[in-house]
């Protein structure tokens, strides 16, 4: 796989920020729907398409190798940082003894 396939596949699920599998899955399925020969207006072509760049996306993302660091899981939740950073302040409901 090449970064232009990648960045095709991309353009074609009009994916402009990170999303998870679930919501990758959800946009193959709404493509899939509109563009099915079922349909009325059903391209071959284009369905064609969708599951080349569907299979190009998931091979991208299976690829990824998590490594479960804290790093890692606070650039996935940011909310956990500010979490942290504010957990012991009274302020914000931290250790209410302190005061």
């Amino acid at each position: 796989m090449e970064y232009k396939d990648l960045a095709a596949a991309l353009k074609l699920f009009s994916i402009t920020r990170p999303t998870s599998l679930k919501e990758l899955k959800s946009l193959h399925k709404e493509l899939v729907k509109k563009y099915h020969p079922d349909t009325g207006c059903g391209d071959n072509d284009q369905i064609r398409l969708v599951n080349c760049a569907y299979k190009i996306l998931t091979e991208y993302c299976s690829g990824y190798n998590f490594t479960f660091s804290h790093d890692e899981f606070i650039e996935q939740y940011p909310e956990e940082r500010l979490r942290e950073q504010f957990a012991d302040d009274p302020v914000w409901g931290g250790n209410k003894a302190e005061q």
